[in-house]
């Protein structure tokens, strides 16, 4: 398909280029990027659709081609859009669609959408003190079980989650084999418990190195990074947990119920 011909074709499902503003203090590079995003988003570029070329894109908002180049950098890192060698430009399937909030388990979550995550451990579960300046952290100044595990889907990582449990509610944590395990199921069958409330907040931050290189993350490429709190029966603050997340390879949501 030539690239004037797919333009055409990009015209008629009412792809229309805007006039990006000189004037404005964001990036030309950063308006086109932002401008082509909104319409993977909306559904007018879809999955497999071949973007014109750079001379055209370039043509069609009267900026220089290594300002497209710029903005078609971003879109390739976000994972929207790909090059292929000798064929052209790409709109990409959109990455899975996780539920990050669910009393089941990350593992249960990732399953529930079709995904199986593979788990490995980073740390072993061992009892430690939490220094007293762990920011957000309940357990910070006393004891806690810890341990760090890695997700994977296929080769690719996903996320990270550094995790803490109470040492009474969860005695003889240590001893139990977590190893590829479901830590809700542990939590359900070894100590009968279910979760009776919890909450999370949502950062973006640069995971510590040793997290980022596990992650395969770039030096300064930062991650969603989530705080989480299970409150268990006459247990609160009993479970918390940070997940460092790469959005661009999984898309991160939480259900809303409508009666909450």
């Amino acid at each position: 398909m030539s690239g004037s011909t797919c333009l055409d074709n990009l015209t008629r499902r009412r792809y229309v280029p805007s006039v990006l503003n000189p004037a404005s203090p964001v990036p030309l590079y950063h308006q086109l990027a932002e401008l082509l995003a909104a319409r993977i988003a909306n559904g007018e570029l879809a999955a497999g659709d071949r973007l014109p070329s750079e001379p055209e894109l370039a043509r069609a908002f009267q900026i220089g081609r290594p300002t497209v180049r710029q903005a078609t950098d971003i879109l390739v890192r976000r994972r929207l859009i790909e090059r292929r060698r000798g064929s052209g430009t790409f709109v990409q399937t959109p990455p899975p669609s996780v539920d990050l909030f669910s009393f089941a388990g990350t593992l249960s979550s990732f399953k529930s959408s079709g995904l199986s995550l593979e788990t490995s451990l980073l740390q072993r579960v061992a009892r430690k003190a939490i220094p007293a300046s762990a920011e957000g952290n309940p357990f910070a100044g006393r004891d806690a079980y810890s341990f760090v595990r890695l997700g994977k889907l296929g080769a690719e990582p996903v996320l990270i989650e550094h995790l803490f449990l109470d040492v009474d509610v969860f005695p003889d944590l240590h001893r139990v084999a977590l190893a590829g395990a479901s830590l809700a199921d542990v939590i359900r069958t070894r100590y009968f418990l279910e979760p009776a409330g919890g909450q999370q907040t949502f950062h973006v931050a640069c995971p510590p190195p040793a997290f980022r290189r596990a992650l395969e993350l770039g030096s300064s490429q930062p991650a969603l990074l989530v705080r989480r709190t299970l409150h268990f029966p006459n247990a609160p603050d009993s479970l918390y947990a940070e997940l460092h997340c790469r959005t661009d390879r999984v898309t991160f949501s939480q259900r809303l119920d409508p009666a909450a």
